[in-house]
């Protein structure tokens, strides 16, 4: 198939070569010079704006979004709305909120133009492994892209996931759950770590691999991060948050669904960003108000 491609960035680049690997002819536009000749030295054909990109598209036109979730999205929709016509495809690979991606999908109908989410998962591993894709929007126009949701996925890694929006929603609770197996992998080593034992984690990791019922991808990925590394020397202790988790707390809310792991592990995240923390101050000082308890000074 043909594909316009817009957003070259750590996935982005990498899925214009898978597809360009799986014969795809594939057209790229990025704000970044750099990543459109990267695209172009690997058999890409460069575009100097969207509206170019779209000129170099023929028949019913599909152009994938790989750009970050808010206004980039909206100003990227907004062009090709006057860009492409009746049954042309437009689909958003990035972590878009999903009731975001209905409004979006009900402006472009207007002019018969099929906007589909697709959830994109596999990160900076998914040239070598596929990515697992998780969409939703009209059937047909699913139907008729997936070649492309075939060429970017490993075997069985994409899924239809019904009507506008329900691809992103359901990428956005795997981004929960992945913030919550995150913080319990995180919190169970470092009990390990600050046991009596001269436990050795990256040993740890590799064997609960093999047979263990906690084994996955993320505990082979902190495996990596220990290797050499036992202490993470260099790595400051602040962790940042893309949206997801916060959508999905937000959406759990609004279903009224007691996500008590997922929204702990996203406060954990912003408690990590804190140089020092009023509320852990006057927690002390109440201790030592009511109990007498010993205070700590700078």
């Amino acid at each position: 198939m043909k594909i316009g491609f817009v957003g070259l960035g750590k996935m982005g680049g990498n899925m214009v070569e898978r597809l360009l690997l799986s014969g795809h002819e594939t057209v790229v536009y990025s704000l970044s010079e750099t990543e459109i000749k990267e695209a172009t030295a690997k058999g890409a054909v460069p575009a100097n704006s969207v509206e170019d990109l779209v000129s170099k598209l023929e028949g019913r036109k599909l152009v994938w979004l790989m750009v970050p979730a808010g206004k980039p999205v909206n100003e990227n929709v907004a062009q090709l709305n006057n860009l492409l016509s009746k049954d042309d495809i437009i689909i958003d690979g990035g972590n878009s909120y999903w009731r975001d991606t209905i409004k979006r999908a009900e402006i472009v109908k207007e002019k018969g133009i099929h906007y589909l989410d697709c959830g994109t998962s596999g990160g900076v591993w998914g040239l070598q492994n596929g990515y697992c894709l998780m969409y939703g929007g009209n059937k047909e126009a699913c139907e008729y892209t997936e070649p492309i949701f075939k060429s970017l996925a490993p075997e069985n890694g994409y899924i239809y996931c019904g009507e506008s929006g329900s691809g992103h929603m359901v990428k956005m609770v795997h981004n929960g759950i992945e913030y919550g197996m995150m913080q319990a992998y995180a919190e169970g080593f470092e009990i390990m770590k600050n046991s009596p034992y001269n436990v050795d984690l990256e040993k740890v990791s590799r064997v609960w691999m093999h047979g263990s019922v906690v084994r996955s991808w993320l505990l082979e990925l902190i495996g990596n991060a220990l290797e050499g590394n036992e202490n993470l020397d260099g790595i400051k202790d602040y962790v940042a948050d893309s949206g997801e988790g916060r959508w999905t707390v937000q959406t759990a809310m609004d279903f009224d669904v007691p996500a008590h792991v997922i929204t702990s592990s996203l406060f954990s995240r912003f408690e990590s960003r804190q140089e020092s923390s009023f509320a852990m101050k006057l927690l002390a000082a109440m201790r030592n108000q009511f109990g007498g308890h010993a205070i700590k000074k700078n």
